[in-house]
C-alpha cells in the first residue's frame, strides 16, 4: 500500500508484535511505514516485520542501531538484508558504515547512520567523553562522514536538518528525523524536538513519530492530524 503519505514513519514501540499489529491495524490505509526498533525485537519484531512488508505492503524501517567491528557489522546486516525491508540504522562512524554498505550488498536495504541520539544534549556528551564543541556542528560533521562512507541517509534530529541539507554530500540522500512531536505533545525523553511541519521544511524526508500516536486515545487521528500538519509534497 503506497497511497498514504510516507514522509510519516509511525514507531512501533509497543511490546510485542501482537500488539504491533494491533496498532498497524488501528492506523489502516492512514499509515504506509513503520518503525520496528530493538524493545520489539524479543518480543517477535522481525516476524512482525515480515507480516506487515509481505502481507499488508507496508513499508519497514527496522532501527538496530548496529555499532561493532566492520567484520561484525557487515555479516549481521547481510542476514538482515534477506528480509528485504526497506531502511535499517547503523552508527555513523565510517567503519560501521562501510561495512554495513558491504553486507547490504546489491539488496534494496538503505543503510541510515544515526549521527546523535535525539534524546542527549552537551551535558549528555560531555559524561560521556565526547569532543567538545557545538551539538549541532558534531551532528552535522557526522553526517557529512557518514555520507562519504556510503550511507544511504542520517538519522538526525529536525533541528539539524537544514544544515545537514546543505551538504553537498547530501544530495539524493535521505535525512530521517525522529524527536518529532506536535505543537501540543509533551517532548518526554527527547530533547532537541521540532513539530511534523517543521522537521519537513527544515529537509527532512521522513518523520519518525512514535507516543504522540501510539498513545493517544484514538492513533488514526493523531496520525491524520500529524499528515495535515506537513507541507505538501514538490511538484
Amino acid at each position: 500500500m503506497r497511497n498514504a503519505d510516507d514522509r510519516l514513519i509511525v514507531a512501533l514501540d509497543v511490546p510485542d508484535a501482537v500488539s504491533g499489529l494491533a496498532l498497524a491495524q488501528s492506523l489502516a490505509e492512514t499509515v504506509s511505514f513503520y518503525k520496528i526498533g530493538l524493545g520489539m525485537l524479543t518480543g517477535g519484531g522481525l516476524s512482525l516485520a515480515r507480516e506487515l512488508k509481505d502481507e499488508h505492503g507496508k513499508r519497514i524501517f527496522l532501527d538496530m542501531k548496529l555499532f561493532d567491528i566492520g567484520a561484525t557489522v557487515e555479516a549481521a546486516v547481510r542476514g538482515l538484508a534477506r528480509f528485504e525491508l526497506d531502511f535499517l540504522t547503523v552508527h555513523g562512524d565510517p567503519h560501521v558504515v562501510r561495512a554495513a554498505r558491504e553486507g547490504a550488498g546489491g539488496s534494496d536495504l538503505q543503510i541510515l547512520a544515526v549521527t546523535m541520539l535525539t534524546s542527549l544534549d552537551r551535558s549528555d556528551l560531555d559524561a560521556a567523553m565526547i569532543v567538545p564543541g557545538d551539538v549541532a556542528g558534531i551532528v552535522v560533521e557526522r553526517a557529512a562522514r557518514a555520507f562519504e562512507a556510503g550511507a544511504h541517509g542520517v538519522i538526525a534530529s529536525p533541528q539539524e536538518a537544514a544544515a545537514i541539507r546543505a551538504l553537498p554530500e547530501a544530495r539524493g540522500r535521505l535525512i530521517v528525523t525522529p524527536g518529532v512531536r506536535p505543537s501540543a505533545a509533551p517532548s518526554h525523553d527527547q530533547k532537541r524536538v521540532a513539530t511534523p511541519g517543521a522537521a519537513i521544511e527544515a529537509g527532512a524526508d521522513h518523520i519518525v513519530v512514535g507516543r504522540p500516536i501510539h498513545a493517544a486515545p484514538d492513533p488514526a487521528a493523531a496520525a491524520r492530524a500529524i499528515l495535515a500538519d506537513l507541507p505538501l509534497r514538490a511538484g
